[in-house]
């Protein structure tokens, strides 16, 4: 078996693009079995992980088919954001084999994240794993190799500083937020969703104590029990329009698949607030704000992208912890390599394993005959041992026979290797 990574991530392709990229955790079932049908032909390992700063496929298959499954992969992505092969081609990425696993194991430990370090990624790629177990798509490969990354990115945490140099996108927000109010203990903070980036950014405020929070979720009853964790209040979605112009700070990151938060809305809500300055994050792929929003004067809107410059660290000290990261992903990879050989090798285990079994069943009923017949029991134990030594050396025999010289001596080599360990080669 032989793995590959296809994706696009805030390093290759801008915002829009990812947004018309990015799955719904609920789709990734039904997603993940599209795929493999499309493909027609043996049903590949895949699994996708989805962000909001990357999507990537991860296929295992055959390796002598592994190959031509990146073209048809390609394909098959393009036409779920309904853009052309050539578009999308030239903001992807493709590794294969050892490639695929170092990509992997970066991604898991953040090193590839737009935020260095930065701990949501691994419990997406959990969610991901999840997702493709839950599809039938999760064979054995992929599973090693997240499981691996998973370790990998554990050991990267606790032996690295890597972690302790990253600054989340929810405290970037609530940076952010500071540097255009004097003081944050006298805004009104909303936030759209109840997902984990959202209790994140809602940690970060709640700790400037802000004036008043609230939270507008779909679903009522899952709102209500965030906001109940911060003393906020909860809206119901439909009531965002109305009560947008509420509130100073809005930070938005939900699973929609349409913007949450339209021009006209904004407009309306400027119009009650008397241009007082609205500070806005959206922090969702795809969007949840129209992008047209951050046209308006005294709004100040702000992208996952927009916040990348946000969130950077002292070069120094990043750059040592990640060399230190890279030695333990190294080892990594070089021990995922190792077991994929290792696994190629399991067929022809397995059927030598098959052909000693029935050699030996052979001989035993041809013993038990001689032995029912009444033959001397030393005798037919004898002829039995002969028997299957004879046939697991004939084809050794055989091979050493036919050949001649150069080849002779390599395979005569082997053969005192396999059956003479502690002696020298063969005559």
């Amino acid at each position: 078996m032989a793995v590959l990574a296809l994706g696009l991530n805030h390093h290759t392709a801008p915002l829009d693009l990812r947004g018309r990229l990015a799955f719904a955790p609920g789709q990734l079932s039904t997603v993940l079995q599209d795929f493999r049908q499309r493909l027609q032909r043996a049903a590949p390992e895949a699994a996708i992980l989805s962000t909001c700063n990357r999507t990537e496929l991860y296929v295992a298959a055959d390796a002598a088919a592994v190959h031509d499954i990146a073209a048809p992969a390609l394909s098959w992505l393009a036409a779920q954001g309904g853009i052309s092969d050539g578009t999308l081609r030239s903001h992807t990425y493709l590794r294969e084999e050892r490639d695929a696993a170092r990509h992997a194991f970066r991604v898991a430990s953040g090193l590839d994240s737009m935020v260095l370090g930065e701990p949501q990624i691994l419990g997406q790629m959990k969610e991901a794993v999840r997702e493709a177990d839950a599809a039938g798509t999760l064979g054995t490969t992929l599973h090693q190799l997240f499981q691996r990354s998973f370790a990998v990115a554990k050991e990267v945490r606790s032996s690295t500083e890597v972690g302790s140099h990253s600054i989340s996108m929810a405290a970037a927000s609530v940076r952010l937020a500071a540097q255009l109010f004097e003081d944050l203990r006298d805004v009104r903070v909303l936030l759209v969703g109840a997902g984990e980036m959202i209790e994140l950014v809602a940690t970060h405020f709640a700790a400037r104590q802000p004036r008043t929070m609230a939270v507008a979720n779909r679903t009522l009853e899952r709102g209500e029990k965030l906001a109940a964790r911060f003393g906020a209040q909860a809206l119901r979605l439909s009531d965002l329009a109305t009560r947008l112009h509420e509130f100073d700070v809005v930070v938005s990151c939900t699973a929609s698949s349409l913007p949450l938060i339209g021009l006209g809305a904004v407009e309306r809500a400027l119009k009650a607030r008397r241009h007082k300055p609205l500070f806005m994050v959206d922090l969702a792929v795809p969007r949840d704000i129209e992008p047209e929003v951050s046209k308006l004067d005294d709004v100040y809107l702000y992208t996952v992208d927009d916040l990348s410059a946000i969130v950077q660290v002292a070069s120094e000290k990043r750059q040592a912890a990640v060399e230190q990261a890279e030695v333990i992903i190294d080892a990594g990879v070089q021990s995922f390599v190792l077991w994929l050989d290792q696994r190629a090798a399991v067929p022809l285990i397995q059927a030598l394993n098959r052909r000693a079994e029935e050699w030996c069943e052979a001989e035993l009923a041809r013993a038990r005959r001689r032995l029912a017949k009444g033959d001397d029991p030393m005798v037919v134990m004898e002829a039995l041992s002969q028997a299957i030594a004879q046939k697991m050396l004939h084809g050794a025999f055989a091979e050493l026979h036919a050949s001649d010289g150069p080849q002779r001596e390599a395979l005569a080599h082997t053969l005192s290797r396999l059956f003479l360990r502690s002696g020298g080669p063969a005559a």
